[in-house]
């Protein structure tokens, strides 16, 4: 028996290999400067950029201008209007931005990721936050939910857009109408649910052009849409988790128009005939299995090693309101561990074998680690803007970031095989000028809050007088 012996990747940085972090940094935001528009808001965008890599408690506004410029609220003032009301576009930037994608992570063979993040809030001020479902803590609570867009390939992984998720109520109700003039929410905007927000951005970098992909991968949020699926299918291929009670057919069931009574309307909407089969639960489908059936594949090598589990496939027919849809696979994916299976549907061609769907379900993974270094390292979540603008603006900057510290991942990776992206954002610390805390320092910053806080008690102390009035 031979013995197999894993060597670990050779550490090969040096200090002159980041030395110069700071100058590439300026570098990478240069590629974007012509974007905005006046010189004030070039510098602003330069600033936010470099704040979200600062070793600071949170990257709000304040936080990072007290840390960069001290206490001046005037330049608090300007950032912060520079982020919630600037007229700067986001759409030329992420384009621009899709475009560097491609040329640091594109392939043929890449994969979009749709998938929710969600951000508690707290107070009733913010543009869309209501109680609602809050991924990030697991039960319902004060959030606003955002519907994000990333790409992954075998070069890497990203974010590539944005949405943010507007409740019913806030676009429909005469209750909110109020909230949504204070936030700027677009007049003209209509009630999108998150897979119609998904597939609109999914129709955006496919018409951009300049980003290749063939896959998307999602979850059963997206997945229990059929209408989302029929659409999306017209632009890719999908892999999308469904729950285990969705029903397929293993045989395409007979429909006819039933013939007409002679009473009433007469039948024009197909029906299946007597004694066809009734679709099943794929959780049905699943447990009929032999043991045969069933294929160990590795999904990804990870971090923690390789992540394998068993699969099967079969092609089913999809139900569309009842009625035989499109043909597509059900693909099945076990965990040898514990017996958990997962449900997938995709519109994959008939050839495509089960190594590519095994490869595909685990790519969803990409984007929920884009979210949590997003969150933990660069400030995703650390805003306290209450606009539309403003939050779709600070999330736009947060892509960039990120995107930044990917690319040092990959000029790096020679040297440094195994470089996560906090190790990146590390070595960018420590080059970067750090805002340095002193007693002085500190004492000037929490002058600044108690002003802040006073001035904040006494409008709403006066506001409370006047209702009451």
């Amino acid at each position: 028996m031979k013995t197999i012996i894993e060597t670990t990747p050779k550490f090969k940085l040096t200090v002159k290999d980041v030395e110069n972090l700071p100058t590439e940094l300026a570098q990478y935001a240069a590629i974007y400067q012509e974007l905005f528009g006046r010189r004030e808001q070039k510098e602003h965008y330069e600033t936010y950029l470099e704040g979200l890599m600062l070793d600071v408690p949170n990257k709000s506004v304040e936080t990072m201008m007290l840390n960069l410029k001290g206490d001046d609220p005037n330049a608090i003032r300007s950032m912060q209007h520079f982020l919630s009301e600037g007229s700067w576009q986001d759409k030329a930037i992420l384009e621009r931005h899709w475009q560097e994608v491609s040329h640091d992570l594109g392939d043929e063979n890449g994969v979009l990721i749709g998938d929710g993040s969600d951000f508690p809030k707290q107070g009733e001020e913010s543009v869309a936050v209501k109680r609602q479902w809050c991924g990030e803590l697991g039960k319902v609570a004060n959030c606003q939910a955002g519907v994000f867009l990333g790409y992954a390939s075998q070069h890497g992984r990203t974010l590539l857009d944005r949405r943010l998720y507007l409740p019913q109520e806030w676009v429909e109700d005469d209750d909110y109408a109020e909230r949504r003039r204070k936030c700027g929410v677009p007049e003209a905007i209509t009630f999108q649910t998150k897979p119609a927000l998904l597939l609109a951005m999914v129709k955006e970098i496919h018409a951009d052009g300049s980003l290749p992909f063939r896959w998307l991968a999602c979850d059963e949020a997206f997945g229990r849409d059929t209408a989302f699926l029929d659409q999306v299918s017209h632009y890719l291929w999908y892999v999308a988790e469904v729950e285990n009670d969705t029903r397929v057919w293993l045989e395409r069931p007979q429909t006819a128009v039933p013939e007409w009574s002679g009473q009433g309307r007469k039948p024009t909407r197909e029906r299946l005939i007597a004694g066809e089969a009734e679709a099943q639960e794929v959780k049905v489908i699943a447990v009929s299995l032999p043991a045969d059936a069933w294929t160990r594949h590795t999904i990804k090598e990870g971090s923690k090693g390789t992540l394998a589990a068993d699969f099967a496939a079969l092609r089913v027919v999809a139900v569309r309101d009842g009625l035989p849809g499109p043909e597509v696979w059900l693909v099945l994916r076990r965990d040898p561990a514990t017996g958990e299976v997962k449900y997938y549907l995709s519109n994959a061609p008939a050839e495509t074998e089960l190594a590519t769907f095994a490869w595909v379900s685990g790519m969803r993974w990409p984007i929920e680690t884009c979210f949590e270094e997003g969150k933990q390292e660069i400030g995703l979540g650390d805003y306290q803007v209450r606009s539309w603008t403003g939050w779709h603006h600070h999330m736009t900057l947060c892509i960039l970031a990120h995107f930044f510290l990917v690319r040092l991942q990959i000029r790096l990776k020679d040297k440094a095989p195994k470089l996560t992206l906090p190790q990146a954002i590390l070595l960018l610390k420590a080059t970067l000028e750090q805002p340095q805390l002193d007693a002085h320092k500190a004492i000037e910053i929490v002058d600044y809050y108690q002003r802040r806080h006073q001035a904040a008690y006494l409008s709403h102390r006066k506001r409370r007088s006047s209702n009451q009035g």
